[in-house]
């Protein structure tokens, strides 16, 4: 079948016959988009002959210039289907980029027990040959997901599904190809796992509404979201732009894997397991029907801020909100899923009167206290910082990192294991209004490792010696300092002895609690541009 258009041929890598471009002068284009007397061939997605596997960073730089030429393509034919992409996803740069990012976020071993280091020793590029020729030749098959358990807030445990790490290069590699025509589809109001997008982005756009008389909110709950996701509903969603038959069997293969729970295997029928590497994306997949529909048909109503299954909806006055309710019910039960009747509840901002937790934070509207000192006018801005469970996490953490057993250990070795949560829970809830909290964070540091320095002195500590352990003894052993490091989205450091306005990153995201900065990148339609 003759191609629909340039961009189409560009996107799919094929080899473009050469066509007498007789009336071009010189330097013009012919109608393949190449300069006359150019060469016309193309290596797949690259758009440059050579070799599919080169090392190092040109490697990683062929990915994203496959991955640019996917987007554009898709952003250029919405309703254009791609039929040519399992070649693309065995592809070796693809698997060698696959590899790098799924050793760069570590992770457990599967069901076969084979870790990372037994991989390394193994042989990388092995394995990456083996799985490069079992998904050319199609007799890959994926194993069963390994069922761990997480403790929640509430008591219960939330279930996840960890792939083996062939499996999980596999489904990275598949990502790679698969984001980018979805990321042209999906739309603002979608904050989760995507490139160039975050939650404290979603958590800007609340406070920019709300400045604007958004005083009503829906804090909504799907009930069992990752569990409750239909197989079959999901690939109608993913047919819509992908015909590839062989990546859509692949797809069904990663959904019907099964769980092996303490040796007994089951099979999955419904959901995505939370710890998949491609579980993310086909979630947003799925939500984005939710999201579409809002902007299509209900943007009128408020704004819709989703990060993943965790939303909100703020809307102006009651009755909106209300409507709102009922049009994300009805969305949803579409889709087989349903709103937690307990869990999810209408919030009235007005005058401060109620707040809600939202990806890590407590949102709630504060009064102006230096407009009121000028015009004696009650104006209220909504105010972020760290929810009861964010507190309690970091707290819980710094405790299990400072126990009474350590306080022989070198306490430098002590503080630098604090620094990582530190810096990493810092790094997110910073651009809030968290000072005061972050003074009592810092305040409860101190007194835990005074309190090592205490029990190492086991009663022979000399008159006022105690006095001395304070935070700037500690600070000169490399302690980081939480207070005076608020920094507004696209501002400045706030000075330590300002007192600034006071900003729930979902404790199953990325918050930093196990160490390393949590960056925010700069909001942008796409990160495939």
């Amino acid at each position: 079948m003759a191609k629909a258009s340039a961009a189409q041929r560009a996107s799919e890598g094929v080899v473009v016959l050469a066509i007498a471009a007789t009336n071009n002068a010189a330097g013009r284009k012919d109608p393949c988009g190449e300069h006359v007397g150019s060469a016309r061939t193309r290596a797949g997605m690259t758009g440059r002959p050579g070799s599919n596997s080169p090392p190092g960073r040109e490697s990683r730089d062929n990915v994203r210039q496959l991955q640019r030429r996917l987007w554009v393509a898709a952003k250029r034919s919405p309703e254009r289907r791609f039929h040519a992409l399992m070649d693309r996803i065995w592809r070796r740069d693809v698997l060698q980029e696959a590899w790098r990012r799924v050793k760069r976020n570590r992770g457990a071993a599967g069901v076969d027990r084979e870790t990372l280091a037994d991989v390394e020793q193994y042989g990388v590029e092995r394995m990456l040959d083996e799985l490069h020729i079992a998904l050319r030749t199609g007799t890959y098959r994926p194993q069963p997901v390994l069922r761990r358990y997480i403790p929640k807030a509430d008591g219960r445990q939330r279930p996840l599904g960890i792939p083996t790490i062939r499996d999980r290069v596999a489904q990275m590699a598949a990502t790679l190809v698969l984001e980018p025509i979805f990321e042209a589809d999906f739309r603002a109001s979608s904050y989760g796992f995507r490139p160039k997008r975050s939650g404290t982005q979603a958590l800007e756009t609340l406070r920019v509404h709300a400045a604007r008389g958004g005083n009503h909110v829906l804090d909504a709950d799907i009930r069992d979201y990752f569990g409750s996701i239909n197989h079959s509903k999901l690939m109608v969603l993913i047919g819509r732009r992908i015909s590839d038959r062989r990546v859509l069997k692949l797809l069904r293969q990663w959904l019907a894997a099964g769980v092996m729970d303490e040796g007994r295997w089951s099979v999955t029928v419904a959901g995505t397991p939370q710890g998949g590497v491609i579980s993310p994306l086909l979630s947003n997949i799925y939500l984005h029907v939710l999201d579409r529909v809002w902007e299509d048909r209900c943007a009128r109503l408020g704004t819709l801020a989703r990060y993943a299954d965790d939303f909100v909806v703020m809307c102006d006055t009651k009755s909106a909100v209300e409507e709102a309710r009922r049009r994300v019910a009805t969305v949803l039960t579409r889709l087989g899923l349903e709103l937690h009747p307990e869990k999810t509840r209408l919030v009235d901002l007005s005058d401060g009167r109620e707040g809600f937790d939202f990806l890590g934070c407590h949102l709630r509207k504060r009064m102006s206290g230096s407009i009121w000192s000028r015009t004696r006018r009650r104006v209220f801005f909504l105010h972020r910082w760290p929810s009861r469970r964010a507190m309690r996490r970091v707290r819980t953490r710094v405790r299990e990192l400072t126990p009474r057993r350590r306080c022989h250990e070198d306490l430098r070795a002590v503080i630098a294991d604090v620094n990582q949560v530190l810096r990493g829970w810092g790094a997110y809830f910073r651009t809030g209004n968290a000072a005061t909290k972050f003074v009592q964070i810092d305040r409860y540091v101190e007194d835990r490792l005074r309190r090592l320095r205490v029990k190492r002195a086991a009663g022979h500590i000399r008159a006022g010696q105690a006095d001395t352990w304070r935070r700037p003894f500690f600070e000169a052993l490399g302690l980081c300092r939480l207070g005076g490091t608020i920094q507004y989205p696209g501002g400045g450091v706030k000075p330590r002895s300002s007192r600034a306005p006071e900003s729930r990153v979902r404790e199953i995201r990325t918050h930093g609690l196990n160490g390393g900065p949590t960056v925010d990148r700069p909001e942008s339609r796409s990160g495939f541009q």
